[in-house]
């Protein structure tokens, strides 16, 4: 675990020393600034009126956009692993959000929704048809001869379902719940910057663009990079912690119906 620390702290300062250099050979600031730069802009971006204001605009309708999504997968899985006629007819739909680029979609969607609450539905696209492909892999490899078993011995749903289902299919889930919080903040973000609702996050990034504001514009993303690894490292040790609780509290035997 140390290692691997000092390993990423190393890789991080070799990533800085880069980026000085090929900002001090580029020579233009508008193009690439140095590193210091955009320390120097991070310590002072956050007391800067509006701030945290554009951080929470963001982070909601993300974060309602990812949840909504996970959810929405989960339960849409469950129903295909029961049902094939329900899978066929949900396969168009996940291909084609899968494949379609997301400045299409978000271009779609402007049509049907506000600026405001793009970003939401837009993070909820995306996670959605991985949440739910990762989902249904979990529970179509899970054992059933060993779900069978509790069954013919008397378990109940709940009990198989805690104690047997749920931590063979535990590991597809983070799995993807990992892989998709990325997502919702890289898709989120773009569709502000499409959108440019006001008061967003990519609202800042559409202006230092425009105002060719690189300084603003890097700080801006390693804003998004912070926010982005804090939420799926706390969103991720909830759901193993929350995982562990239920699938690891089991009894010494499973209780049998009479």
């Amino acid at each position: 675990m140390r290692k691997n620390i000092i390993y990423k702290f190393i890789a991080v300062l070799i990533a800085l020393l880069l980026w000085q250099i090929l900002a001090m050979v580029i020579d233009t600031s508008i193009l690439i600034v140095t590193p210091l730069s955009v320390i120097k802009r991070l310590g002072t971006i956050w007391l800067e009126e509006g701030f945290w204001e554009s951080v929470a605009f963001s982070l909601l309708r993300i974060l309602i956009g990812f949840f909504s999504g996970l959810i929405a997968g989960i339960i849409l899985a469950v129903l295909s692993s029961k049902s094939k006629i329900i899978e066929s007819l949900l396969w168009p739909y996940m291909v084609t959000v899968r494949s379609v680029p997301v400045a299409s979609i978000v271009v779609i969607c402007l049509i049907w929704l506000s600026s405001a609450n793009l970003s939401a539905f837009i993070s909820f696209l995306i996670v959605l048809p991985v949440i739910y492909q990762n989902m249904l892999t979990g529970i179509r490899s899970r054992d059933k001869e060993l779900e069978e078993a509790a069954m013919v011995s008397g378990a109940g749903f709940m009990q198989r379902f805690r104690y047997i289902t749920l931590p063979q299919v535990a590991p597809h889930l983070i799995s993807a719940c990992t892989v998709t919080i990325g997502m919702a903040w890289k898709a989120g973000i773009a569709a502000e910057i499409i959108g440019t609702p006001k008061g967003s996050i990519g609202q800042k990034l559409y202006l230092s663009k425009t105002y060719l504001d690189t300084d603003d514009l890097l700080a801006w993303t390693v804003v998004l990079v912070i926010l982005s690894i804090i939420c799926e490292k706390i969103i991720v040790t909830l759901l193993k912690l929350l995982i562990k609780k239920l699938s690891l509290e089991a009894p010494d035997r499973i209780t049998v119906k009479k």
